[in-house]
Order: C-alpha cells, then structure tokens, then sequence
C-alpha cells in the first residue's frame, strides 16, 4: 500500500478513529486503525467491539492495499506535522513496518496484519431513514447532560431514542434520566420511521455521534434493529450495539399537575445561581429558591464556608413557596435553554418540579428537589 493525503483530511479522519479506540485494551489490534486503500480513496477503521467507525476520504491511491497500525501513535504523529503537508504512507509488508513521510520527517511504525481487525458484522436494520444534522444534534444535545453514570442501572447509561405520542402526534424523541433529573426531547417524525425500534444509544456512542452533526447541511442517514444503530453521512459511518436493557416508563415521572409558573430570564437565572453556589464548598450544595410576588430570591448557607443571597426580577404570581435544588442540575438544565425564558411549573417543596423554554413543549425537563 502506498497512498499520498494532505494532512488535515488525515487528521480528521485518525482523530475520529483514535478517540473510538479503548487506551486501556488487553487485545493489541484494538488499539490500531485499520486503513484500507483502493481506487481514489482510503478508509479508516476502528472499534472498540461495542462500537465502529468508518472514515472515508479521498487520496491519492499509488499502491492498493491495507494495513493495521496504532491510532493513537498514528493521530499525535499526524497533529504535530506542518499544516498543509502532504503525507505519504507507504506499507511494507515484509518487515512489517508503516512508513509515514512528510517533507523532512520521517516515521516508521509496526503494524499488524489486517487479517486480524475485527470488523463489526453488519446487520440486517429494520428501519432505515434520513434526519437533518441539526434536528439531530439537538436531540442529542439537549438530552445528554441527564445520563445516567450508575453502572448498577446500566439501562440509563444513554439515550433512549423512540418513536412517541406527544401533544402535536408522533414524534421521534430521546430521552435521559438519571433518578435526579430528566430531559425530553421531541423533533418531527420521518415518515419511514415510524416502525423504529425504541432503543438506548450509549453514552460513549453519543459522544462519538456528535462529531458527525456540526455542519448544518448535512443529512444523517439513520439504520435502526434492535441490537444495533447506524448513523452515516457520506465520509463517516459510525455503528453501535445498543444498551441491551428496559428503559423504565419515564412518563410516570413527569408531573401533569404542576400548577405554580414562575417565568424567568434563563440567562439571567444561571448567571445567578452560579454566583451564589460559589460559597458552597460541594458543586452538589443545595440552593434554596424562595417565591412570592414577582421576585425570586436565591440563597445558599454552608455553615464551612459562607453564606451567599441574590434576588431575581420574576413573572410569578402564585403564593409564597420555598423549594431547594442541587445548584449542578438547575445550571445544566438552565444551560439547555435556547429561548430568553425558561418556565418552571412547581406543585410543593416535595414534588418534581418541570422546566421547559416558554411554551414551547417539545423540550420538556424534570428535576427532583432538595431538602434545605
């Protein structure tokens, strides 16, 4: 094998590859890069079993052929080149050995044989459709912060993805709890979706997916069975096994009765409760909201460290109600909001407490509240 790259399409693709690949891995061709030359293009491939990507990219082919080398050698070898170089890879499978060149430097790696990559089989989906990277990314965007790290309750280590009634028909949404806070997210519906398996999309699968959805023109192609989930744009293919577990009924947890609204500047509001939960020495600190009349006042009191107060401007009406949350999860929840208002909906002190931006209610989020 024997290709020419220019540097950032390579580093690109490598990057991809190595953050697919486990550091800590006891089978040595876990941690390479299958890369396979022919034609005008060559494919970067890596896995970590659980999960597959697939990097194509145009070069220019002299020498057919494929070789097996590490991803993340390759990938800080690749980052410390000049910009605009142009790298040659040059496999010589008689010693066993890739050579990287470009301009004055000069590398040689080991390799193994391309025999031994595990290449993820590929499945039979039963349901294939196309969704816009931006209605994508903010499925996944708005949802990610609330997944679960408990390895105990490993069916909330991701994101459900399923098709679901909401209040304007069928809608293709994803859901995260964690037991502390949850997020739901719906966009429209494809049509040739409607047959979708519910499944949960990893965590670390997530993290890799968000890399294929920045440009805004983009298309993904979606492939869904019940033990895996494709996502493809026209370089990258990324392929997943899917959480094999229940995802418990999350609409039992979102409260229909929460009478007391409190509108709010989500900005503003963030901005707050990050100043006064700087005194609290534990970013899980309790931080107490107290609502009357048209002002929200924001306390903390850690008798270690300090004490701290602001108050907000409001749209509230309601009577008097004093309710603590975890300072971490008012701001991830804040964070979310795209619109200038966020409206909380309380019923008491002791019940969940539903957030969502303005009226808009395809983005819906649950928080539990605190003892203060």
């Amino acid at each position: 094998m024997k290709i020419s790259i220019e540097r950032g399409t390579l580093l690109k693709a490598v990057g991809q590859a190595q953050s697919v690949v486990e550091r800590r891995n006891t089978i040595p061709i876990l941690a390479n890069v299958l890369i396979e030359a022919e034609g005008d293009t060559v494919s970067f491939r890596a896995t970590d079993l659980d999960i597959e990507v697939v990097d194509k990219c145009a070069a220019m082919v002299e020498r057919a052929g494929a070789t097996t080398v590490s991803a993340v050698t390759l990938h800080e070898i690749v980052r410390k080149l000049p910009d605009g170089a142009m790298v040659q890879l040059t496999d010589d499978s008689t010693t066993g050995r890739l050579t990287v060149e470009a301009g004055r430097s000069n590398f040689s790696l080991a390799t193994l044989p391309k025999e031994d990559f595990p290449v993820m089989a590929s499945a039979e989906y039963d349901s294939n459709f196309a969704v816009p990277a931006p209605v994508l990314r903010r499925l996944f965007d708005k949802s990610k912060f609330a997944i679960s790290t408990e390895e105990t309750r490993y069916y909330l280590n991701g994101v459900y993805m399923h098709v679901a009634d909401s209040e304007n028909g069928r809608a293709l949404r994803c859901v995260a709890t964690d037991g502390h806070r949850l997020a739901r997210i719906d966009a429209t519906l494809p049509p040739e979706a409607a047959d979708m398996p519910g499944v949960i999309v990893p965590r670390k699968t997530v993290g890799e997916l968000r890399k294929l959805l920045d440009d805004d023109d983009m298309t993904i192609a979606v492939s869904v069975s019940e033990a895996k989930v494709r996502f493809a744009t026209p370089e990258i293919t990324l392929t997943s096994k899917v959480i094999d577990g229940t995802f418990p009924d999350y609409s039992r947890v979102i409260p229909v009765g929460n009478t007391r609204k409190l509108e709010v500047d989500a900005a503003e509001f963030a901005k707050a409760v990050d100043r006064v939960a700087t005194v609290s020495s534990e970013r899980s600190r309790a931080v107490k909201l107290t609502l009357e009349d048209d002002k929200l006042t924001l306390s903390v009191n850690a008798p270690d460290s300090g004490a701290a107060e602001e108050e907000l401007a409001v749209a509230y009406n309601d009577e008097r109600l004093e309710i603590g949350f975890n300072a971490k999860y008012l701001l991830e929840i804040a964070s979310q909001v795209d619109r200038e208002n966020a409206v909380f909906l309380f019923n008491s002190s002791g019940d969940p407490t539903l957030m969502r931006e303005g009226n808009d209610t395809s983005a819906v989020y649950v928080v539990m509240p605190m003892r203060v």
